[in-house]
């Protein structure tokens, strides 16, 4: 009878853990969780874009798309926090160099990204701050961490991974004056230690990013 109500508690156990998970811990197939989300295109393009794109929130970002021999392209996609929990893109063109995006400070989702498009493009993206050392407005302290995302062709090459630690924090080197100023390593995303966000866009002839926050 012990043995019964042993099993009988491991299911109920099980089944409990199961209904308190958050909606977006179930797979949905192609590596990232489902549930609500933002979703976020970044697009390469060959030719720039005349348009103002200012406060065009199209889910979509438009950067250069570099080349797949290596010469990358960068743009500056600008980050601000939002304060009501929304995403939202202020300016979609940054085939001028520069784009922007509003999103929530870490902590209450996640990121999840893949590479899109045609075989053989790349892009890599860090997280950056305004370099609080140098007299230089465009100087900047950037994230010894990132991500890099190709597209190839072989399995597995169309799931989602997360991203998240490597666009919401900026990692600093051990022992430098600014991680002691910080008082970490790994600074959050619109913590006040720092200024000026934004993730640096390096692109070598990748034609679409999926991002994706969950919540």
């Amino acid at each position: 009878m012990k043995t019964v109500f042993a099993a009988l508690s491991v299911v109920i156990l099980v089944t409990v853990a199961f209904a308190a998970a958050p909606q977006h811990a179930v797979g949905a197939g192609n590596g990232a969780p489902s549930g609500p989300h933002y979703n976020l295109n970044i697009i390469g393009v060959s030719k720039d874009k005349s348009a103002d794109m200012t406060g065009d929130n199209g889910h979509r970002i438009f950067v250069d798309l570099g080349k797949k021999d290596g010469t990358a392209v960068t743009t500056r996609i600008l980050l601000s926090q939002s304060f009501d929990g929304s995403f939202e893109v202020l300016d979609a063109n940054g085939t001028d160099g520069e784009a922007s995006f509003k999103l929530p400070a870490p902590g209450t989702y996640t990121v999840w990204a893949r590479a899109r498009g045609k075989p053989g493009g790349s892009a890599m993206m860090t997280t950056c701050a305004q370099d609080p050392t140098s007299t230089d407005p465009t100087a900047l302290i950037c994230s010894l961490e990132n991500e890099v995302f190709v597209r190839g062709t072989g399995p597995g090459n169309n799931q989602f991974k997360n991203v998240t630690d490597a666009l919401t924090t900026i990692v600093l080197a051990a022992g430098s004056d600014l991680a002691l100023a910080c008082g970490s390593t790994q600074v959050d995303l619109f913590d006040p230690c720092l200024a000026g966000f934004l993730w640096q866009y390096d692109n070598n002839g990748l034609k679409l990013l999926q991002v994706r926050f969950y919540y």
